[in-house]
């Protein structure tokens, strides 16, 4: 009974330190994580635990966001979990992304952690349509994030549809253009083939600051309404507030920069927006959703909060942060260097090798070679010597018979004188035997001569068979000088020690690259502009106008005048309070 209620006890007791937790699955451009979180977690509780989790450090940029009715809000840091308006079903999700966006991402993003969570996201929107990039400059972008994702273009690897399963452009500009996904794909390559050399960390940078000049980089808009009820856009960025015309979101109508702006003001669902000068007139506006207007309060606060901190000089844990990006920026490009010099020298080795290998190869079949001869001049040689000595018998067995005939035509003269017609059949078998003996001396002579020339064969095929003989050694001596010569030079590569040490004066150096990459930006950004109009000049035969999209159309506009983001800003941001002042019906 006893260890019943006891078991009873206990049971309760787990379920209530269960009801105490509840999970949570954060979602970030990169991956999803749980987490087991108590009930009386604030935001900043769990905020702080997934940072950890991360790595990440320069935590002002982000915040988590979830979805409630039509529209999105942000996880307030002081204010418990499960207070907002979130979906109590477990587990409770959460997306992890940036809130507030830089105005130069090479300045301001020092965590490579950083860095690639802003490139994931921003890549998502272009692709996405939520923020709007000209056709030529989709290209770029997606060879920078070929190279990011796949590192050097190597011709052997990457070949003709490689990237056939791969999401690089947004449907729009492919739909712009005659083109098949083989055209495209042969445009981006010709592209990722001219970053060689760059670190992820390299693309991804250059991806954020091709991106960062695109005119709805970084904006969230809202719909609002002015005093005379005229509907408008309300853009918030980091440079400041934007109003739009509903059906341009590439030009505003006026901007007010952070530093213009006295203060804004909430009551009622109406803002007022009070310039710095106090004889401008203050701008007013409302939007009829309490959570729309809650979203743009803190999206204004943090904005020129992070606005007013980056003219301010930075604090001890950012300089700290920056001073190790720098240590470790200039530790990998000294490893990358040095990997670089590893590369080369045994690419160097690797090709000294196969030429040492062909070269032996070479040798190997001309010894191939001169065996064969020798042995085809050896079988020559026997050939001659057989046939000589076959003459050479047969010269003998045709003296022989010529002094035979000798010896019976000697024998016809003795008993020539036994009578007449003896004598002359003698004489008529004589002059036969005569030209029999004759013709035996000539045939003897030819055979003679001919057993010469076979012995002067016979000679030269043997000093034929000697020079090949001295050629085998002499290639063979080669190719065992050549062999040990190639052993000998891999051993002393191998044994070599490519050690490099990271000295003050490789820091001058890199010190003095720096200096001069400072110095060379400006020529890229021109190059980068080139290269732009380069890829708009190569694809713009093939585009079709009627599937062109307003904002398209709107920002062909804004290139044939010059302008772009920040000449706009500049120039509606001096004439804001002229607009405020003069144009109240329209705003």
């Amino acid at each position: 009974m006893a260890s019943a209620l006891a078991a009873k006890m206990g049971l309760n007791s787990l379920r209530r330190k269960q009801a105490k937790n509840f999970n949570v699955r954060i979602t970030t451009m990169d991956a999803d994580m749980e987490f087991s979180c108590e009930v009386k977690w604030k935001g900043k509780d769990l905020f702080d635990l997934v940072c950890r989790a991360l790595g990440l450090r320069e935590t002002w940029f982000f915040g988590f966001q979830y979805d409630v009715k039509d529209t999105v809000a942000w996880i307030k840091m002081d204010k418990k979990v499960l207070d907002h308006d979130v979906s109590k079903e477990e587990p409770i999700t959460l997306n992890f992304l940036a809130k507030f966006y830089p105005e130069n991402a090479e300045e301001e993003l020092v965590q490579d952690i950083t860095q690639h969570l802003f490139f994931l996201q921003v890549k998502n929107k272009i692709l996405e349509e939520e923020i709007y990039c000209p056709p030529e400059a989709s290209v770029l972008l997606a060879s920078y994030a070929v190279q990011a994702k796949y590192g050097d273009y190597d011709p052997n690897v990457h070949k003709l549809g490689f990237l056939a399963q791969e999401e690089l452009l947004p449907k729009r500009v492919i739909n712009l253009y005659q083109m098949t996904a083989e055209m495209w794909e042969e445009r981006i390559t010709s592209c990722y083939a001219e970053h060689r050399g760059r670190t992820r960390e390299d693309a991804e940078m250059e991806y954020l600051k091709i991106a960062q000049d695109l005119e709805m980089y970084g904006i969230s808009y809202f719909p609002i309404r002015n005093k005379k009820g005229t509907d408008l856009l309300l853009g918030v960025d980091a440079l400041g507030l934007h109003i739009y015309d509903p059906d341009n979101k590439l030009t505003p109508k006026c901007s007010f920069p952070w530093n213009e702006i006295r203060n804004i003001s909430y009551s009622d669902r109406e803002f007022a927006i009070k310039p710095l000068d106090k004889k401008t007139d203050v701008f007013k506006f409302n939007s009829s959703k309490l959570r729309v207007n809650k979203l743009i309060l803190q999206l204004c606060m943090g904005n020129h909060d992070l606005f007013m901190r980056r003219r301010r000089v930075d604090s001890l844990e950012v300089q700290q942060m920056k001073a190790q990006a720098r240590e470790e920026r200039a530790r990998k490009r000294v490893e990358r260097q040095r990997l670089e010099r590893e590369k080369h020298l045994r690419e160097v080795a690797e090709r000294a090798r196969d030429d040492l290998e062909r070269r032996l190869i070479q040798l190997q079949d001309e010894a191939h070679m001169a065996n064969d001869a020798l042995l085809r001049s050896e079988e020559t040689a026997d050939l001659l010597a057989e046939k000589a000595q076959i003459a050479e018998e047969e010269a003998k067995l045709l003296s022989q018979k010529a002094s035979e005939a000798e010896a019976e035509m000697q024998r016809i003269k003795v008993t020539a004188i036994r009578s007449e017609e003896e004598r002359r059949m003698m004489e008529q078998k004589m002059l036969e035997a005569e030209m029999m003996a004759l013709k035996m001396a000539d045939e003897s002579e030819r055979r003679a001569m001919e057993a010469d020339q076979l012995k002067q064969d016979l000679q030269e095929a043997r000093d034929s068979e000697r020079r090949a003989k001295h050629k085998l050694l002499e290639i063979t001596s080669k190719s065992t000088y050549s062999v040990t010569a190639w052993i000998q030079t891999d051993l002393s590569f191998s044994r070599e020690n490519l050690s490099f040490d990271f000295k003050d004066t490789d820091m001058k150096r890199l010190s003095m690259e720096i200096e001069k990459e400072k110095v060379e930006y400006m020529e890229k950004s021109k190059h980068l502009q080139e290269q732009l109009n380069e890829l708009k000049t190569e694809i713009e035969s093939l585009k079709l106008k009627e599937r062109e999209t307003p904002l398209d159309i709107l920002h062909n506009e804004n290139t044939e005048k010059g302008t772009s983001k920040h000449s706009n800003f500049k120039k509606v941001s001096e004439c804001a309070n002229l607009y405020v002042a003069l144009d109240k019906s329209v705003c």
